[in-house]
């Protein structure tokens, strides 16, 4: 179930300027030639990349005491240089053992229970880790790699620009649109920023099936479902974070390349970065699931920040338009995101004072920053979501990359 992806990791975003004011801001790093990551990050050292280990080491070990409850993972670039791989394996089969939720049920509490697996959110086969793989669950920071792969379909010329109507692209729904003249005037570049006016209520309401997004999860078409809603805004005129507007730019990549959004992905933008290996589930219709539903590495999911830090180029070919890396991470929505954020193409700006940082991020602890003043790129992936109140690791991650990289330029 995504919709506490949206109302938890939304709410984190009060956290990211708590702690963080009294943090000094070092002048950005002079940068050398970069690396290129495609077969692999090149190992290095904080010392080596010019950060002081030690605020990164403090939370390492805040981490291993259990303070921020369930993190996988902390992986952090610098340089185009891997200088921190943080593991932290756990059991969580044992872990979901008798655990049960509206979203999710786990080993010996699954009786009656209805969801597939792939969106059973306790099933430790394929939560958080994909059937015994590395990769893992990115929950709503799919969203960021769904317009990603938008992205490399204009840059590609086969999608038509942001100011196209929405509904020129899904013709064949059009019957279901309860208000074709208003929906009609909402463009692409109003689905990327979540103001295409149609009525969502997914952070507004209990996870319950008042909950647009759970009702959308127990739809058997999500594009359908998704533009069957009423219009309570004119497009253009209110942001509201809306997860099957997310899924609607699958169906905008296909409807445009006549291929799914993880083949167009795999051939545009996974297989040039280097990235062979991912799942991308499905949602109701047979669309891959474009608001929660990829699983990548940590590994993979820094070579999307890396792409977007080098400007939508990629050793020596461009993935995006240059155009469109400037857009997608900066705060072309400042009103409606809580927390004094920023919103752009399904990427947030969590700008903490004086410092630009770009996030995707997920349900359950999946965060990619971006932090174009230091050169780094950083992921924090886990999965908390059986209910325990713990501190995020988000604001206290943010905060170290911060003091270490205030360690040296």
């Amino acid at each position: 179930m995504r919709s506490p992806t949206r109302a938890r990791s939304t709410g984190v975003a009060r956290l990211f300027v708590l702690g963080l004011a009294t943090c000094l801001l070092a002048a950005p790093a002079a940068r050398a030639q970069h690396p290129w990551p495609t077969a692999g990050w090149t190992r290095s050292t904080p010392a080596e990349q010019r950060l002081d280990p030690a605020p990164l080491a403090a939370l390492d070990s805040l981490v291993r005491s259990g303070r921020f409850g369930n993190v996988d993972r902390l992986f952090v670039t610098r340089h185009g240089y891997q200088v921190v791989d943080y593991r932290y394996p756990r059991d969580y089969r044992q872990v979901a053992a008798g655990r049960r939720t509206q979203y999710g049920c786990g080993p010996g509490a699954c009786d009656g229970f209805s969801s597939a697996p792939e969106f059973n959110y306790f099933d430790p086969e394929v939560h958080p880790f994909y059937r015994g793989s590395q990769l893992h669950s990115l929950q709503s920071a799919t969203k960021s790699v769904s317009a990603t792969v938008l992205g490399a379909a204009l840059q590609q010329g086969v999608m038509p620009p942001l100011e196209t109507p929405l509904l020129s692209l899904l013709s064949e729904y059009r019957g279901v649109v309860p208000d074709p003249a208003r929906l009609g005037k909402a463009t692409l570049a109003d689905l990327l920023t979540m103001r295409s006016g149609i009525e969502w209520h997914e952070q507004d309401r209990p996870l319950d099936t008042t909950n647009t997004t759970l009702q959308l999860e127990m739809s058997p078409d999500w594009v359908r479902f998704t533009l069957s809603q009423p219009m309570d805004a004119d497009p253009g005129a209110k942001w509201v974070y809306n997860s099957g507007g997310s899924h609607l730019i699958s169906a905008v990549v296909r409807s445009a390349t006549g291929q799914t959004m993880a083949e167009y992905g795999r051939t545009h933008v996974f297989r040039p970065l280097g990235i062979s290996e991912f799942h991308w589930k499905t949602g109701g219709g047979g669309l891959p699931d474009g608001e929660g539903g990829l699983y990548l590495t940590a590994e993979s999911l820094a070579k999307i920040g890396y792409l977007y830090l080098r400007g939508g180029e990629w050793d020596g070919q461009r993935i995006l338009p240059a155009d469109w890396t400037k857009r997608a991470v900066s705060r072309v929505v400042d009103e409606g995101p809580p927390g004094g954020v920023g919103y752009g193409y399904q990427w947030w700006r969590v700008d903490p004072p004086g410092l630009e940082v770009w996030a995707a991020m997920g349900f359950g602890g999946q965060f990619l920053l971006v932090l174009p003043a230091y050169d780094i790129v950083a992921v924090a992936m886990g999965w908390n979501v059986y209910g325990e109140q713990v501190p995020a690791v988000l604001g206290p991650f943010l905060q170290a990359l911060r003091r270490s990289a205030g360690g040296g330029s």
